[in-house]
């Protein structure tokens, strides 16, 4: 029978080398690869982690939580998205990621430029480097991942939404890349992820004029999928989640690779692999549990296996 440990190592097994310098699995602190443990108790002062339980077993959210810089990412919060991410990917326990912000009317400003006058150029670019390997590692995790988003997302906080699978915002919430306005470019997947959701075209203007767009705007280029009443962002995301959670868990991991690695290829190498996809799910339990279920007219009980 497949498992979902076994899923995850093929997930992880054919994605790119992601992590950089700054984020080397043999790296980190013993204390860190107890997975449960860290979901369970976060000490964290740029993160809290939250498990949800009961019916939402399985949602895990990780809330951004450094107010006096509106959520900027330094280098703590960097390594601390990083073992996050990488403790939630092998833990088989976990079946959506929401990326949530504590700080009222912020998701996150972007970079900390503050700490990043204190930088000589080759440390801004290892640090971006490193910010770029570790939104394409949140990219490429096995489960599906929603960005929950209030107020602004700027410059590499909008980046790390783009990362996610899906992206739920408020009214109020203000998005842009603006770093043409620094003399930069967008350095974290900003040029590359953003046309690939609104188009070639619209993607030049925002990072060219380096334009905010508000939340109804966001959803009607496709840059959000859903976007509601401000202060509302999260209990959407969870609505989604939750119905998200009550598929299949292999399924999920499976309809992700399939779409995310498909529309990398041709289409006959696509289908293939959707081919291959499928079949993974052929011989496991949740696939029999599903038919039982629809059969006896009763929801089904996954199991991840």
């Amino acid at each position: 029978m497949v498992s979902l440990s076994l899923i995850a190592r093929h997930c992880v097994g054919n994605s790119k080398p992601y992590l950089s310098q700054f984020f080397n699995p043999n790296s980190i602190p013993w204390q860190y690869r107890s997975i449960r443990t860290l979901l369970l108790q976060s000490a964290s002062e740029c993160l809290k982690l939250h498990r949800l339980s009961d019916a939402d077993s399985g949602i895990v959210e990780v809330s951004l939580d450094r107010p006096t810089t509106k959520n900027a990412i330094g280098k703590d919060m960097l390594r601390e998205l990083q073992h996050r991410f990488e403790a939630i990917n092998r833990d088989s326990s976990a079946n959506i990621l929401m990326i949530c912000s504590s700080v009222p009317k912020v998701f996150c400003a972007g970079a900390d430029l503050k700490e990043r006058k204190t930088m000589s150029p080759s440390e801004v670019q290892a640090f971006v480097n490193s910010l770029r390997s570790t939104f394409s590692y949140l990219e490429a995790l096995c489960i599906p991942t929603i960005a929950v988003i209030e107020g602004a997302a700027l410059g590499g906080g909008l980046e790390m939404a783009l990362s996610c699978d899906l992206r739920i915002c408020g009214e109020d919430a203000v998005l842009g890349l603006p770093e043409t306005g620094l003399a930069i470019i967008p350095g974290a997947g900003g040029t590359q992820r953003l046309p690939r959701l609104v188009g070639r075209s619209v993607a030049k203007e925002l990072i060219f004029t380096g334009r905010k767009v508000g939340g109804r705007d966001a959803v009607l280029m496709g840059l959000v999928n859903h976007c509601v009443p401000a202060g509302e962002a999260h209990l959407k995301a969870l609505e989604i989640a939750r119905e998200i959670n009550q598929k299949g868990p292999l399924a999920l991991r499976m309809a992700k690779r399939a779409i995310d690695e498909g529309l990398q290829a041709d289409m006959t190498s696509a289908l293939e692999l959707e081919e291959d996809c499928y079949e993974e799910l052929l011989n496991t339990k949740d696939r029999l549990e599903g038919l039982l279920a629809f059969a006896e007219k009763r929801k089904p009980k996954y199991t991840g296996e």
